[in-house]
This record gives C-alpha cells, structure tokens and sequence, in this order.
C-alpha cells in the first residue's frame, strides 16, 4: 500500500470499530420472459434438457461409472486424492475452486491466457488451479508458503493450490503451488493469467508464527513464482469466490457467512493488471442499495432488481465485532466480519451466503446458496438465487431462484462458457431425483429455466478402487458437492471437481446440442 494508503488506513482504523459497534450485449435475453411475468417468483422444477436424459458413463481412465451423462458425453479422470503428484506428494483432498488460468506452448515457456492464434487448442497445454479446501492438515509443501506455525492443538494450516496441466486432450501433471492455508474454497481467475484463492474462514486467531487467516492469495501459473503473500486489501473475512472485471481491473467478492455477508468490490492502486500488482493496496467497498437503507437479499424472487452504489470499507483487515443484540435473522453472540461490520453500519445491503461468481460480457454472475426461507420459515435458509450485475449500469437482477430442491438444491461455483451457458455446481446433498440420489451440475437456458447436465454417481467398493490403482476409503459419495467447473478458452473441454473423495474430471461432448 502507497504511503498516503497506509496512513489513511490508522486514521480510520478506529473510528471504523467504533461506527461498526455503535450503528451496526448477448447475455441480455437471460432478462427475457421471467417467471415472475406469468405469476411465479421462483423456479419449482427444471424442464427437459435438450442433451437429453442421463445415465451413468464409464470414466476412461479407469472405467468406473463416476458420473451420469447425456448420450454423447465422455470425461477422464484425474488427480485423485492420494495419487502421487509430479512433485513425488500425495494429492491433497478436499478439491474445490478451479479454473482454466493460461494456455502455453509445450517446451516454451510461454503463458497466454486466451490461446490466441489457435483457433481449437490443438497443441496447446492448459496450466489449471485447483484449491483444497482443507483445515489442519498435514501441510501441502509448496514453493509458495503462507503459514508453518501451530494453528492450534498441534495442527498446522493444511489449505492451498495444486497446478494441472492438459493437453490435447489428456493429463499431464499435477504439482503443488501454495501451502500454510486455511480452507481454500473457491477464488477465481484474473485476466492476465494467474489464480486468486480464497481463504473461506473468519476468525481472529493467529497461529504461532502471528499469522492470521481469511485472506486472498494470488497464484502464478508457473507454481515456482507463487510468494504465498497474503492479498491484505481485499479483506479478512469469510471469502468465497471473486472475480475480476477485464475493463477496469476491479475486482468483485462474495462473502459466505449466513445473513450476514456482503458483497465486496476492490479498485485497486496499481491497474497494469499483472502477477503482483494487486499487492499495491487499493479501496475496499461493499454494495449498498441506492435509496434503501441494509436492504435484505436473503429473500429473493425472480426479476427482483436494484440499483447499486458503493460505499468505503475503512479497515479492510478489522477483527470481527459480536452482532449488536436484534440484529435479524442470526443467533445470538454471533460475529460480524470486520469489512461486514463496517459495511452494515454504512447502510450496505445483506446476502444469505455469497457463493459463486463470475465474469461474462460485462455482467458477474453472483450465487447466493440459500436465499428463501425454509418449512420453518426462517430467511436466508432456501434453495438459493442466482443474481445478475451489470457492470456499466450497476444495476442487479435475480435472474434465477430455486423454490424447490428439485430446480436447484444450494447452488454453489458458477461458471458461463464462451458460448454463453451458465452452468451451477450443486452442494445442497443427495438431491433426489428421478436419476437418484446425487449432487448435479445444473445449467440454466437464456430464459433463466434450470435443467439437469450431470449427476455424482460415485459409489464405490474396495474391489473397484483396487483394480483403479487409487487409495481413497471405500463408499458411497453420492452426496458430494461439484465444485470448480471451467471451461477451456474454446468451449471444447469441461473441468470439474466433486469434493469428496477428491476427484477432477475433464469433460468433452456435443455442446452445441444444447445451452452450455
């Protein structure tokens, strides 16, 4: 941060706790046609795909039937939890946010995250970053480390990052790149080719070395350059996903810690927009809604829209604050992140749980995982939304919300192809259906209608993993969320993770058949 940042940063620091306590283009016809036209304020069930019905799939790789497919579709498997990586480590578990950061020449060295000049791909070699969202673990020893201390109890930091590298459609290697972590959920890419993993904890503890958690951390795409250097200015709080904005270089930010997390943005100092120049400090602001006072968005329904204004966060970096008593819809003795706190007594607007976010045609697609109420009628405990900002208006729009588990249970990831279809990752369980038991990856149509692309089908005995060559406990790990689904720059290739037991999957099919 630039002297006159820093010296800004103490002025304010004070009366930043002390107000928190005491006040506390082609995507445009996703618009068209809303439910909310004919009557209904959310999505009850998902319409026929036009990929088709599914039905499970052999990997092949390894010949198990991980997932269900439409007819079609194919998908290898790789960098299991416990497979031995390029580095000689055990792949760490717990796989979650990742994406497609840079495209290179084999043999050159060279990174170029559109893959310009190569219409298909073809002899290019992919560079992926996959998160772990681990806590005290055994370390992921990597060349960037952020913690090595005693985090407490005798555990230290086991979050982080592995690389992957694809290429012409098949694995190539796995190596880790970041280490001393806490639970890496997901993050996201920047536009000029590297990874922001998110750190998706809220606490005020630091380790034995004085290190303290719930940051953002940038990775290269060459592992060996990433310095494990914490992203101070983009907040300590309960990080989900970010997502920057390749015309100005801002970057947006979710928060998920139930009916009390905010959405973030962070204009940063230094707009060269290269590895490190986020690490110049810059000013962290949260939403606010123009003309409405904390306005509530853990109630949503479709064509919901308002218009946002952005206010200062003045500690970015600030311990968490008790919730005044009263505060709604928490219980009591419950904690505000320190940027929430700020933000909240500033007027800012609420989320239920910030998940997924992502850039497409000027416009971030934000998830929030539980908006709606439950049986019992408790807000900020539904099915989940899926909320659309446009950059150049500021304005934002529920495009999708789920009233039954049947049209989405607890959306999470959220990624758009380059064709323009928007695809969910699903965390709310088995989600039964008429495929059965089994997280999905659920697409919605330009009309914002849900259907179904994908279900876990991982149901494995001991003679199955044996004959696989993987290590993993035998089980049935149906109910594992999807996380971290990309695609490569041409829309040829799917990347997708299931959590547990650790398992990454490419995915490559007849895409122009339907919305994806």
């Amino acid at each position: 941060m630039d002297a006159f940042g820093s010296s800004r940063r103490q002025v304010l620091k004070g009366s930043a706790a002390a107000m928190a306590v005491g006040a506390i283009g082609t995507l445009g016809a996703l618009y068209t046609r809303q439910a909310l036209a004919g009557g209904d304020p959310t999505r009850l069930s998902p319409i026929p795909s036009r990929y088709g019905p599914l039905a499970p799939v052999a990997d092949r790789s390894t010949g198990l039937p991980l997932l269900q497919l439409p007819r079609g579709f194919s998908y290898r498997s790789f960098g299991w939890s416990g497979d031995v990586m390029s580095d000689g480590q055990p792949c760490p578990d717990r796989h979650d946010g990742m994406a497609v950061v840079a495209v290179r020449k084999p043999g050159r060295g060279r990174f170029d995250r559109d893959g310009r000049g190569n219409g298909h791909g073809h002899g290019h070699e992919l560079v992926l970053i996959r998160n772990h969202e681990r806590g005290g673990a055994t370390p992921i020893n990597a060349p960037g480390m952020y913690d090595t201390g005693d985090i407490g109890g005798g555990q230290r930091a086991g979050g982080g990052t592995t690389t992957l590298t694809h290429r012409n459609g098949e694995w190539h290697g796995i190596e880790a790149s970041l280490g001393g972590t806490l639970v890496n959920c997901a993050g996201g890419p920047t536009p000029w080719g590297t990874w922001l993993s998110c750190e998706e904890i809220k606490t005020d503890a630091a380790s034995s070395t004085g290190r303290k958690h719930g940051y953002v951390f940038e990775v290269h795409a060459d592992a060996e350059r990433t310095s494990g250097r914490p992203l101070v200015g983009l907040g300590r709080f309960s990080h989900e996903a970010v997502a920057v904005d390749p015309r100005t270089g801002i970057v947006y930010l979710t928060e998920d810690d139930r009916n009390k997390a905010g959405l973030y943005r962070f204009i940063p100092n230094d707009r060269a927009g290269r590895y490190g120049s986020l690490e110049h400090g810059g000013r962290l602001q949260a939403a606010r809604v123009r003309g409405k006072r904390n306005a509530d968005l853990t109630v949503a329904k479709i064509g919901d829209e308002y218009a946002l204004e952005w206010v200062d966060i003045a500690d970015p970096d600030l311990d968490s604050i008790v919730a005044p008593a009263g505060f709604p819809d928490i219980s009591a003795g419950e904690t505000l992140s320190g940027p929430f706190a700020q933000a909240w007594a500033d007027g800012a607007l609420r989320m239920s749980r910030g998940e997924g976010i992502w850039h497409s045609y000027g416009k971030m697609f934000i998830v929030d995982t539980s908006t709606g109420v439950d049986d019992q009628g408790r807000r900020g405990r539904g099915n989940g939304s899926v909320w659309v900002l446009d950059l150049v208006t500021q304005r934002i729009r529920a495009l999708f919300v789920s009233g039954n588990q049947l049209a989405a249970h607890n959306p999470d990831n959220i990624t758009v192809s380059a064709r323009g279809g928007v695809l969910l990752c699903e965390d709310g369980g088995e989600s039964p259906d008429e495929y059965g038991p089994g997280a999905r990856l659920i697409g919605l149509t330009r009309q914002g209608e849900s259907f179904y692309f994908c279900k876990n089908n991982i149901e494995l005995t001991s003679t199955q993993i044996g004959n696989a060559g993987k290590t993993i406990a035998e089980g049935d790990y149906r109910d594992s969320e999807f996380c971290g689904a990309c695609w490569d720059p041409w829309g040829r290739t799917m990347f997708v993770n299931i959590q547990t037991p650790g398992i990454t999957f490419a995915i490559t099919g007849p895409w122009e058949r339907g919305h994806l």
